[in-house]
């Protein structure tokens, strides 16, 4: 790990708390959406539901109150409070990956009548302490491309970008115009897997992999495979992109219940772009029945052809790591 001057100290801030899951999730929600509604999303609006109805829940408080190191639930953390109202917030929460302890700061929000006072730095100061006591192998955040201030104070206190993605959604529709092609959209043919795992695994790296897992086994050809995915349910759905005998790029996509569609592109750097362009055009068009199709893909690369296809950047997040 990096090494960080940690100067704020909770004895030297008195406003300074541990989150209080028995009182303060509701109010903390309350807060994320203050700061963040002109930017949160539909899965960031589940989010503070889903922290407001575990608020009202007096049994899973219970339970939470017990496992709040041990589960990925935004349990843990601090807020700054003066006067008895919590103005500012830092969520830890705890992952695993490969038996090793991970911490992802999130929520750092300040009340905006209270900003550059230095709480958000004094509250994520506080969080990455409260990491290293716990003996975490890495702590992690991620931010907005838009919020350059904020990507000033993490590299200050000692965080490096590993990566950079962007989040492209796009609704499906069944009369989105087809272009003239002479690439083919085909069902994944079994000959392909060994190529698409090799791009899969560059464009959706193995150390975003204990937040963001892609399984690759799932995707997998193979009689076994797909007798298991039949019995668990799981229609996952994939097609390739071909000129000829050549292979130019795979699209997979993935349902995860009521939740936003998720897809997987694969390609090369040096393919075609025209390649990923007509698969997305295609899923568009042959899932018109779905709800909201969401890619996630490294920033600034294929961007036109998925332009292209209709589709639109809804953030580019910088993911931060010491």
């Amino acid at each position: 790990m990096s090494s960080i001057t940690l100067p704020a100290k909770a004895h030297e801030y008195p406003q300074v708390r541990s989150l209080n899951m028995l009182r303060d999730l509701s109010t903390v929600a309350d807060l994320i959406e203050l700061c963040f509604s002109p930017t949160m999303d539909q899965d960031g609006q589940r989010y503070l539901s889903d922290m407001r109805r575990a608020s009202r829940d007096d049994k899973f408080l219970s339970w939470a109150n017990h496992m709040a190191e041990s589960t990925s639930l935004p349990l843990t953390g601090y807020v700054w409070e003066e006067h008895n109202k919590i103005i500012g917030n830092a969520s830890l929460i705890p992952f695993r990956d490969k038996g090793q302890r991970i911490y992802l700061i999130a929520n750092v929000a300040t009340h905006p009548d209270h900003r550059r006072r230095g709480i958000g730095r004094i509250l994520t100061q506080r969080a990455i302490e409260h990491a290293r006591n716990k003996k975490a192998t890495a702590i992690w955040l991620h931010v907005r491309d838009d919020n350059p201030g904020a990507v000033k104070l993490y590299e200050d206190l000692g965080f490096q970008e590993i990566v950079r993605r962007t989040n492209w959604q796009a609704d499906p529709d069944s009369s989105f115009p087809k272009s003239a092609s002479d690439i083919q959209i085909v069902p994944r043919h079994p000959r392909f897997w060994s190529q698409q795992q090799d791009w899969l695994r560059r464009l959706y790296p193995e150390a975003l992999s204990w937040y963001q897992p892609l399984n690759l086994t799932a995707l997998k050809p193979g009689l076994m495979n797909w007798l298991y995915m039949l019995f668990m349910d799981f229609n996952i759905k994939q097609w390739a992109a071909v000129r000829g005998d050549d292979l130019l790029a795979t699209l997979t996509w993935m349902p995860y219940g009521g939740r936003t569609e998720s897809m997987y592109g694969a390609t090369s750097t040096e393919a075609d772009p025209e390649a990923l362009t007509q698969l997305l055009i295609h899923v568009r068009r042959a899932l018109s029945n779905r709800s909201t199709l969401s890619l996630d893909y490294p920033a600034g690369e294929m961007t036109d052809a998925i332009l292209a296809a209709g589709f639109k950047p809804r953030r580019t997040l910088i993911w931060m790591k010491t």
